[in-house]
């Protein structure tokens, strides 16, 4: 389908102003509109906002409480960040509607007519600190380089037959999987399973984050979604919103997607890899695809790998953001564990993956599926552009198994999301592409989400100390 054919068929992907988006809104029989917008932990956050009071924030924005910048992702409040806290008494923040993100909910049918929902995005004070602005900060140092930037996300997710009362009921401990074994790339599985394959398929074109690929990955009731590739700004809206509507949709099934990064020390971890490609902004060419040199890596494609290598120790915060993050990089569970690059090789951090001028890319595979897609997609571009800025050339290339093999220091990661906040805290690099307030901020939200961890015993604690010792 044909981008015109695809906006005549859903108008609302056709909005490109707020004018388009007051159009619509006046004509819909709605009487309320949804909007949401990303958290710093990467949830999606929001209201539901009166017709009358939608279209006028459609002109001059609208006011929410900056308390959404200041919790935890159990609503916790920071006792330790400066743009927000208790010192500040949480006063509003402006927030602007961006009308380019209309959608129909399916998973809303109303009377006749789809819930409409936008994406938003905090502006004025609470701008340096906002996700969507940092990754478009980023975005706009591409566009000044002659750049625009493509991206597509691919996560894993485990699925689970249970609700959102009875893993509390269990205490989490016990819980069913949505199938048993572990069958990778099942045809058997997504046939018999067919339905809710089909319900998310079928969801996800809709909301215009189309699935390129879907199957089932190795473990109980695993599945792996690669949503198509876009600009790197539409690609990142889309990873937010497939990871919260997938869970969604999951719910009204009477079963429960995770994207934590490990949920079991039983199975392999859940990743979110990160493609990448640049393309010249005049003549839309790939900036990273040179037949003439090995593996079609163009110079500025060897900076741009070799800017995401250098600073990947010092970014870690923000590809791995939460305590269990750093439980997925273990030897042997197809998570890198040094910032390392191959061609073709999963097993390293970086993977160089070569093809045609079209397909010519970077895998970003350190990520973990827990990680704010915002956040994650600025460090990996930031970092990438600061490469070519600074002309680097990557490390040497790694062949055979990465897991076996023994590499300088510079290129080892944080072990724990505490080591990764101080990294980051100590990092110019981090400072000049995102600004001085994002890196204290988030410093400073993962400082207090490691504290929260080690308030807390463990069951692996008290099974191994607790009588022995």
């Amino acid at each position: 389908m044909n981008q015109h054919a695809n906006e005549h068929a859903r108008p609302e992907r056709a909005i490109k102003t707020a004018e388009d988006a007051m159009r619509l809104v006046e004509a819909s029989r709605l009487t309320h509109i949804k909007v949401g917008m990303s958290d710093i932990d990467g949830v999606l956050r929001g209201k539901y906002l009166r017709k009358d009071k939608f279209l006028g924030a459609l002109k001059a924005g609208f006011g929410f409480c900056n308390v959404v910048l200041g919790w935890d992702l159990d609503d916790q409040m920071y006792d330790n960040t400066r743009y927000t806290g208790w010192h500040t008494a949480y006063p509003d923040a402006m927030v602007r509607i961006v009308p380019e993100s209309c959608r129909r909910l399916p998973l809303e049918p109303g009377d006749g007519e789809d819930m409409l929902f936008f994406l938003a995005e905090f502006t004025g004070d609470a701008e340096p600190v906002c996700p969507r602005r940092l990754l478009h900060r980023v975005l706009k140092r591409a566009a000044d380089m002659g750049f625009d930037a493509f991206a597509a996300l691919e996560y894993e997710f485990f699925m689970f037959e249970e609700t959102p009362h009875s893993i509390r009921e269990k205490n989490y401990r016990n819980l069913k999987t949505w199938t048993p074994g572990n069958f990778g790339y099942s045809v058997l599985r997504s046939t018999v399973e067919g339905d809710f394959y089909r319900q998310l398929l079928d969801m996800c074109e809709q909301m215009d984050m189309a699935i390129e690929g879907l199957h089932t990955e190795t473990g109980p009731g695993v599945l792996e979604a690669a949503i198509a590739v876009d600009n790197a700004a539409d690609a990142a809206d889309k990873a937010m919103l497939f990871k919260t509507f997938t869970k969604a949709l999951a719910q009204k099934n009477q079963l429960m997607a995770t994207f934590m990064a490990k949920w079991s020390h039983e199975y392999p971890g859940q990743s979110g890899h990160i493609h990448l490609s640049l393309r010249d902004a005049r003549t839309g060419e790939s900036v990273f695809h040179d037949a003439s040199r090995p593996h079609n890596m163009s110079v500025r494609q060897g900076a741009f790998m070799a800017g995401v290598q250098r600073y990947l120790p010092e970014f870690m915060a923000m590809y791995a953001q939460t305590v269990n993050s750093y439980s997925r990089l273990v030897p042997g569970y197809w998570a890198p564990l040094d910032a390392t690059w191959g061609v073709e090789n999963r097993t390293t951090a970086l993977r160089l993956i070569p093809g045609s001028e079209k397909s010519q890319r970077i895998e970003v595979r350190i990520g973990s599926a827990d990680a704010n897609p915002y956040i994650a997609l600025a460090a990996a571009l930031g970092a990438g552009l600061y490469g070519i800025e600074q002309a680097l050339e990557p490390d040497t290339i790694v062949t055979g198994n990465a897991y076996t093999q023994t590499f300088p220091d510079h290129l080892k990661l944080p072990c724990t999301l505490w080591e990764s906040a101080q990294r980051l805290r100590q990092s110019q690099a981090a400072q000049t592409l995102f600004g001085a307030a994002f890196v204290e901020h988030f410093a400073a939200t993962r400082e207090w989400e490691d504290r929260q961890f080690r308030r807390h015993v463990t069951d692996w604690e008290l099974a191994r100390y607790f009588e022995i010792i």
